[in-house]
């Protein structure tokens, strides 16, 4: 079995069901079973501002996928939320992204992993922190990389699952 972390963003069309519904969602996908969930946080819009804050979690999954058939999986969770990409950044009804697959760096044309913007993400990094505070990510602690990342208006909005 591999452990996955998946980060899941929304601010279209009810977020914070949206949420839930992928958290359903991810739990369905063959071969794989949902482990632990973050809480919910509401964070500003990277990019453009003319758009809703994001609700955002992260998920740990157990899975027999290998990293590509995962994308693959989380890739047709977002169209089956209808997830449309109109502009760089721009609002969505569901992103979910790998952020790590066990230990392994991968530098695929659909996916790297680690994520390569994770490190720069308080969004990403505090639910993840939340759920997995002792990860090593490529070498590098996770509670170093919260001591350089900025917090600013990032809002827990619900308990741990």
């Amino acid at each position: 079995m591999h452990v996955a972390y998946i980060g899941l963003g929304s601010n279209l069309d009810g977020p914070e069901q949206r949420i839930e519904q992928a958290l359903t969602a991810l739990n369905r996908i063959p071969l794989t079973r949902l482990v632990t969930v973050s809480p919910r946080y509401a964070s500003s819009p990277i990019g453009p501002q003319d758009q809703p804050d994001f609700i955002n979690a992260v998920a740990c999954v157990s899975t027999r996928l290998s990293p590509l058939a995962l994308l693959d999986q989380l890739q047709a969770l977002e169209q089956a939320h209808r997830r449309r990409r109109l502009r760089h950044w721009g609002p969505r009804t569901l992103d979910l992204d790998v952020l790590t697959f066990d230990d392994q760096s991968l530098d695929l044309p659909r996916l790297k992993v680690p994520h390569p913007r994770m490190h720069e993400r308080a969004f990403v990094l505090v639910p993840l922190a939340d759920i997995a505070p002792d990860l090593i990510i490529e070498g590098t602690p996770l509670q170093f990389l919260l001591t350089h990342v900025t917090h600013g208006g990032l809002r827990c909005l619900s308990p741990q699952r």
